[in-house]
């Protein structure tokens, strides 16, 4: 794999896609893991088509839920195009996992070779650019005063390392939890299972965007794990953007008057 020039040719997808820039809506949603695509020049990291199609490649079903709760809610979204596979798009720089050698028994081949370089690339084309558009959503927002609530949306696999994970859904925090503690008891109501930073917890060394964007600016947010075979179908996708809409659109009064 050659790592001269650039990592992404004319034939690659923009590393984001960004939905309704100018939507009223207080929400902002992003979807750190929405995609699934390989640069070509990266020769799918050497992967089968299965893999990526695994959860270890994105997280199954965000992106549908993503754009399908954008729509309901008139909110701006921004997805993220490539596999986490390539570059963890919620994994701090300096994580491990930003460019993992392994993921769930799956050996990265491409990845433990890849020399800094190309590692180098994969920084300055995907993961700077999406989160550069986050950054400048918020940015525009904040100079023409139009309130935030940030969601970060994720999906998760039923059963991981032979375990079953019973949650069918999980609200994640680090130093604020007042979102996560106003939906989750919204979701129980709907006789579901919401994990309570769970089955992942929010912090400083194993995510970027609830910290970067949401705590450091101090708004107002959440990052909801859904479980993926809730969501593999379209069916799925929309019931939980139809939930999700229902619940999420009374508590903006709360969280956008000061």
């Amino acid at each position: 794999m050659a790592e001269a020039g650039t990592l992404l040719g004319p034939g690659d997808p923009a590393p984001f896609t960004l939905i309704g820039a100018d939507a009223p809506s207080p929400f902002l949603l992003i979807a750190d893991h929405a995609g699934q695509a390989v640069p070509a020049a990266l020769e799918r990291l050497g992967l089968a088509q299965a893999d990526l199609d695994r959860h270890i490649g994105w997280d199954i079903g965000i992106a549908g839920v993503t754009r399908q709760l954008a729509a309901l809610l008139d909110a701006t979204a921004v997805l993220q195009t490539y596999s986490r596979l390539v570059i963890d798009c919620n994994r701090p720089l300096e994580a491990p996992g930003s460019i993992a050698a392994v993921s769930d028994g799956t050996d990265i081949a491409a990845n433990v070779a890849a020399g800094e370089t190309q590692r180098a690339q994969r920084v300055a084309e995907i993961f700077h650019p999406y989160h550069s558009a986050i950054t400048t959503q918020l940015d525009v927002r904040a100079a023409r005063g139009q309130p935030t609530i940030l969601l970060a949306l994720h999906s998760f696999t039923p059963v991981y390392g032979g375990i079953v994970r019973p949650w069918h859904a999980g609200v994640l925090y680090q130093r604020d939890n007042r979102l996560a503690m106003a939906l989750k008891p919204l979701l129980e109501a709907e006789g579901l299972t919401v994990g309570d930073n769970q089955p992942y917890a929010v912090s400083d060394q194993t995510d970027y965007a609830i910290p970067v964007h949401g705590e450091a600016r101090g708004l107002p947010h959440l990052e909801l794990e859904i479980r993926q075979d809730l969501i593999t179908d379209e069916t799925g996708q929309m019931a939980w953007a139809q939930r999700l809409a229902k619940l999420l659109r009374p508590l903006v009064p709360g969280f956008t008057q000061h």
